[in-house]
């Protein structure tokens, strides 16, 4: 089981959108420096839902052989179509990543009974560790807790990403779920109450320009330094939510270039942060130490 601080890492773009995939390399390697727990490839904030079949395994490959063993690597798989999840996490198992992180189908709005047999279909098609994952925010589909304890007896089913903030509905799933399937949050600004009870981690965005900050609370978190924990949440806070003051990936990639880490390249229909946030973003990384 991994835990601590696993970054959904964005995918460098250049202005023409165009791949950069010696950004990508350096990305990975900013991460292994910063003591990142793990890196999540090709996920929502990796622009998933632009790149074609073809670019979304080829980032796969180039994140998992530069990576190397040295960290690791957990690939965005997901889709709403089943034979294509299944094509996606068959290429992401054969590169030897360490397992697949699959989004809920998105805009079909399955039934909870089709979200359980689209799960079950992939799991029993490949035989890798499976990460389900739950942002109704973005998808439009819930996936209950009910249905996540049903998939949970699923053999390589290990755990989910919990993207909904309630920390209501995660009580209820660490009260239920078995003590080795993993329960991760996918909201940053409620990453550390979750693992205060319990959690196993974050999927984060903010580890993308926090990387050591976020890997170092984690760490708090898990060996009781609670106050000290709690103080880098504090330091952390304000850039969690200003890196949603539009849409994700956009403003974790603006962040990012004003870092000289990318060049900055977005993809339609994802458009560059507006200028009348980059103020206040800009504020918030220096407040949180990010930049000077």
């Amino acid at each position: 089981m991994l835990k601590g601080s696993l970054v959904a890492i964005v995918t460098p773009m250049f202005d023409d959108g165009r791949l950069d995939l010696v950004g990508l390399r350096a990305l990975v390697d900013f991460h292994i420096a910063a003591g990142t727990d793990g890196i999540v490839v090709v996920g929502t904030t990796g622009e998933s839902p632009t790149v074609n079949f073809e670019e979304h395994c080829l980032l796969i490959e180039i994140v998992s052989q530069h990576a190397a063993g040295r960290i690791p690597i957990i690939a965005g798989t997901g889709a709403n179509s089943t034979s294509e999840a299944i094509e996606l996490t068959r290429h992401a198992a054969a590169q030897g990543v360490h397992s697949c992180l699959l989004v809920t189908p998105y805009y079909n709005r399955p039934t909870q009974e089709g979200l359980y047999r689209h799960f079950r279909a992939v799991a029993e098609a490949v035989d890798i560790p499976q990460i389900l994952y739950n942002v109704p925010s973005r998808t439009a589909v819930d996936l209950v807790n009910d249905t996540v304890m049903r998939l949970a007896s699923v053999p390589n089913i290990v755990g989910i990403k919990d993207a909904t903030g309630n920390m209501e509905r995660c009580s209820d799933l660490l009260s239920r779920l078995p003590k080795d399937f993993a329960l991760y949050g996918g909201d940053d600004p409620s990453g550390l109450a979750l693992m205060f009870m319990g959690g196993h981690g974050v999927i984060s965005v903010t580890s993308n320009v926090a990387p050591a900050l976020m890997h170092q609370m984690c760490e708090y978190a898990f060996s009781g330094k609670i106050p000290e924990a709690i103080a880098i949440n504090m330091r952390l806070l304000e850039l969690h939510q200003k890196l949603f003051v539009e849409a994700n990936p956009i403003p974790v990639k603006w962040a990012l270039k004003e870092m000289g880490l990318i060049p900055g390249g977005i993809r339609l229909p994802l458009t560059p942060l507006s200028k009348i946030h980059h103020a206040t973003l800009r504020q918030a990384m220096q407040r949180a130490g990010v930049l000077p």
